[in-house]
């Protein structure tokens, strides 16, 4: 989860917590570039974004999502132990790192709403590995392991843009839409570094 998404959630929060009589007693810290100042926006700013409920499709994304991102943490903490490349193990660093707040932040927002969905079958979402796969990569070791979690990875986070297209579509909440917006952005491109390794290997 990025920071505008923080900003957003928060501000939610906010809202619930007040009363249409008490206005808000803290001002909202919007995002800024690295090193730059922080302005502070109305809440009247940003209340226009909370208006839409989340639907169906939101909640279904979300708690699939939770789980999505689970299962590639789990994957990654193989990393440290099992893999050859220095570069494949920051980026399972990277992974690990910013998929374990944004898993907070999608719980966050499930209370926030009310709004706790359900997942089904693991195997039903796209992308996901097999128990058998992650037996497997849990044995492996060296290079091995490091094209096994590449071919994994790779294909995950495949399913997470599919994923996060689609509720794009299907979805009602500003805060999803945002979500979304992050993983396209994010596993985009770790999908082309990741690549890129695994020709290098």
């Amino acid at each position: 989860m990025r920071s505008g998404v923080m900003v957003i959630i928060a501000a939610a929060a906010l809202l619930a917590g007040c009363t249409s009589s008490e206005p808000a007693a803290a001002p909202i810290i919007a995002p800024d570039t690295p090193g730059g100042s922080a302005p502070t926006v109305a809440l009247s700013d940003v209340t226009g974004m909370t208006q839409a409920p989340p639907n169906d499709a939101d909640r279904t994304y979300v708690a699939m999502m939770i789980a999505h991102h689970e299962q590639a943490i789990a994957m990654t903490r193989f990393a440290p132990e099992r893999a050859q490349n220095e570069t494949l193990k920051g980026l399972a660093d990277r992974i690990r790192f910013s998929q374990e707040p944004e898993i907070g932040a999608m719980k966050q927002w499930q209370r926030t709403f009310n709004a706790i969905g359900t997942h089904g079958d693991h195997s039903t979402m796209p992308g996901m590995a097999t128990q058998e796969q992650l037996n497997a990569l849990g044995a492996a070791q060296g290079k091995d392991f490091d094209r096994m979690f590449l071919e994994l990875m790779i294909k995950h986070h495949e399913g997470a843009i599919k994923m996060a297209t689609d509720v794009r579509g299907a979805g009602a909440n500003v805060q999803v839409e945002e979500m979304a917006d992050d993983v396209v952005a994010t596993q985009d491109d770790e999908i082309n570094r990741m690549k890129k390794l695994l020709t290098e290997l």
